[in-house]
């Protein structure tokens, strides 16, 4: 099977697909033969997606939702599993940054909704979705993560806990799956050129950075059923290199 038709007939969900990363990924997967639902709170950014997707021959279902609302996941995977009965991976790419600031500054209400989005709605779709990536025969799942995770710069501390959370999440949740055909990796981007990242680094020339469209190949190809590692930090700034959570 070519690369160009590498998931032909499978079936995967892209979070966060309205914008940046999520949304070229979405592209990159449908261009590869892969039936794409893609879940985001922006409507306009889904249907400038599925136009995209559909005039180059793909196809994809779009699921307007807020991922903050657990029960919402349930019923997707419900429909999933009514319409398709199984799923073949999940890219959980989804994130909020919030604030950029001392961690004593931090209004509470924000740490709540940034743990929501970046860690609790991820463990949600583990939760609702597992049943269907194990009718898969070569499930996948990848997170979205950061290299903050690691550094834990000063004012990060909001975002690095939550992406920290998230890779132990995800090595514990490999770890459950060791010998099964269902594997869980975590993915580091690395600076690219997003509205996210505008935010964090305000005064970087974003044409310094690659496009989101630059990297999308690489998100795809760790969900393939060829791609077999399981339980670890693929780091994109280190061109790949790769290290167990």
């Amino acid at each position: 099977m070519t690369e160009e038709q590498d998931l032909a007939g499978r079936v995967i969900v892209v979070t966060g697909a309205s914008r940046g990363i999520g949304y070229f990924t979405a592209i990159e997967a449908a261009n590869r033969g892969a039936h794409v639902i893609a879940i985001a709170r922006t409507v306009g950014g889904l249907e400038d997606l599925d136009d995209e997707i559909q005039a180059a021959g793909g196809s994809a279902t779009l699921v307007p939702m807020d991922l903050m609302d657990g029960d919402a996941i349930d019923r997707m995977g419900r429909a999933i599993f009514e319409r398709w009965g199984k799923l073949d991976a999940l890219i959980g790419n989804a994130g909020m940054l919030g604030s950029i600031t001392p961690v004593s500054h931090l209004d509470p209400k924000e740490v709540d909704k940034v743990f929501k989005l970046n860690v609790t709605a991820n463990f949600r779709l583990i939760r609702s979705l597992e049943p269907l990536l194990k009718q898969s025969d070569a499930g996948r799942v990848l997170f979205v993560s950061s290299s903050s995770a690691y550094s834990c710069k000063p004012y990060w501390g909001l975002y690095a806990a939550t992406k920290a959370a998230l890779n132990a999440m995800a090595k514990s949740y490999a770890g459950e799956h060791a010998n099964t055909p269902l594997n869980i990796n975590v993915v580091n981007p690395g600076p690219t050129r997003t509205q996210m990242r505008a935010k964090a680094v305000p005064g970087e020339n974003p044409d310094t950075l690659p496009h989101p469209r630059e990297i999308a190949p690489k998100f795809v190809d760790l969900i393939t059923p060829s791609y077999t590692e399981n339980g670890q930090f693929i780091d994109l700034k280190n061109n790949g290199e790769t290290s167990p959570l």
